[in-house]
Formats: structure tokens, sequence, C-alpha cells
């Protein structure tokens, strides 16, 4: 699970070579798009969609670990 948690970085990181390359329309041809074209707040706007989308994934596979592993417990402190 730690490695999925991971990897949806990499995927995140990748999509915009994959978009840029196979000209494929998305987040990051937008993303490419506007550090060209210097529009700064859709470039933070991206990045901060994009960090959240990771966090998010990172926050869900916590709550995985729970699931599968009964040693883990959510706890208060």
């Amino acid at each position: 699970l730690s490695v999925i948690g991971v990897q949806a970085g990499y995927l995140l990181g990748g999509i915009i070579v994959v978009e840029v390359v196979f000209n494929y329309p998305g987040l990051g041809k937008l993303f490419i798009d506007a550090v060209a074209s210097r529009d700064y707040p859709l470039i933070q706007a991206i990045a901060i969609i994009s960090a959240s989308l990771f966090v998010f994934l990172n926050f869900l596979i916590d709550i995985v670990y729970t699931l599968v592993d009964p040693r883990i417990r959510l706890q208060r402190f």
C-alpha cells in the first residue's frame, strides 16, 4: 500500500509528459500552455489541485491501512 501512495505522485507528474508527447488535451497540457503564456493564476490553481489530489490519495491509503491491518488503530492523543 505504501508503494501505491508514492506511485500516485509519479503518475501525477508523468501525466504532463504523456499529454504533451501524445498531444492529449488535459490537465498536463493545460499546465504546459499556462506556463508558456505565463498565466500565473492558472499555474497556481493546477498546482493546488494536483497537490490536494496527492494528499487526498495518501489520506485514503492511510485509512485503508486501518482496514487491512487490524494492529493499526485510529486514536486520539
